[in-house]
């Protein structure tokens, strides 16, 4: 989201993990990253200017007035994995901790309240579980290095009991100042494939968005989606993006999908480019080839200015006019694959109205 990842005066590190891999990749132009499909970075002086002032003054219910329900995480699935089975469980944000054929996968992780020094606070309520309590992780998948999904008090926690890193190219510099040793760094460029072993691929593709953690450093580094492939489940993770085209050609290069985790929230006509509107989060999950849609990236930060909960409310009526089967968990609960699921619009027990 534009307002706290590029206004934050922040300085990131400038030792490039990989150098030589990024100066070659096509998404490299004239000393940064670039988007292949439209600008999706920039903003004029006039759309700056309404973001700034909606961001101070504007209220429409753009947090809730009290902490949202969650469940502590039932780790009993992930301490003895269900052989062979996709579930997930919501973490909030874009934080989602996946079992696909007995492979643990984490994706975005954010376990802290506050982002960074000068952005949101987690009006979600308190994290669903403890850090200590994670089993160990055979894979950290990070879509691109802005504060809302790249932390560095969450990586240094995961460090020790995580066995890969998988990032967009040019992210890994930072999680080695973090700490985290470069053998453990895997860097991939859109549509490069690296399998985990010999049951596992991950696979990062396209995404239409932007990188940077401070004035400085904007486009730097890569930003990605990310295909997961196991020996009997395919999976989609959308990190941040607007919606494109390229949603379309990896649904016809890599799915069908049995699960796609999409963002459908944080949005604004001011930065339609890089975020997509619910109703084309429905569309891209369509593109992709997907059977079931887990929505990410809403209810837990306030990174926009429509009300807290307006996603699911958009996303469910598009999601029932396409025929399409989308998921609502609070944040905490497990959805697997392949059994029914009780469409719960909870967020109505809350100031709605």
């Amino acid at each position: 989201m534009f307002i706290t990842d590029t206004f934050l005066p922040i300085m990131n590190e400038n030792n490039q993990a990989y150098p030589e891999k990024h100066y070659h990749s096509s998404q490299y132009k004239n000393n940064q990253f670039s988007n292949n499909w439209r600008d999706s970075g920039s903003f004029n002086i006039t759309e700056m200017a309404e973001i700034a002032w909606n961001y101070l003054f504007y209220k429409n219910k753009s947090v809730p007035g009290t902490a949202l329900p969650n469940k502590s995480v039932d780790f009993t699935p992930y301490y003895r994995p269900l052989k062979n089975r996709l579930y997930a469980t919501w973490l909030g944000h874009s934080s989602v901790l996946i079992t696909i054929d007995d492979h643990l996968i984490l994706t975005d992780p954010v376990f802290e309240k506050h982002v960074s020094y000068f952005g949101p606070t987690r009006y979600s309520g308190d994290i669903p579980m403890d850090i200590d309590q994670v089993p160990m992780i055979d894979a950290v998948v990070i879509s691109h290095d802005h504060y809302d999904h790249l932390n560095k008090y969450t990586i240094q926690q995961l460090e020790g009991k995580t066995k890969k890193f998988f990032v967009p190219l040019a992210v890994g510099s930072h999680l080695i100042a973090w700490g985290v040793p470069q053998e453990k760094i895997i860097e991939l460029d859109w549509w490069e494939s690296k399998p985990f072993d010999a049951r596992l691929t991950i696979t990062a593709t396209p995404a239409q968005h932007f990188s940077g953690r401070s004035l400085t450093d904007q486009n730097q580094s890569l930003w990605t989606s990310w295909v997961i492939s196991g020996t009997n489940h395919n999976i989609f993770f959308s990190g941040d993006s607007g919606y494109f085209e390229g949603f379309k050609q990896i649904g016809k290069k890599y799915g069908p999908f049995d699960m796609t985790f999409v963002e459908c929230g944080s949005y604004d006509k001011n930065w339609h480019r890089v975020h997509m509107f619910p109703e084309e989060a429905v569309q891209a999950h369509i593109d992709l080839q997907g059977q079931v849609l887990h929505p990410i990236h809403w209810g837990t930060f306030k990174l926009a200015f429509h009300p807290w909960y307006e996603p699911m409310e958009r996303l469910l009526k598009a999601a029932e006019k396409a025929g399409v089967n989308a998921l609502t968990p609070v944040i905490g609960e497990t959805s697997f694959y392949g059994e029914s699921s009780v469409i719960s619009k909870w967020w109505n027990e809350f100031d709605v109205a």
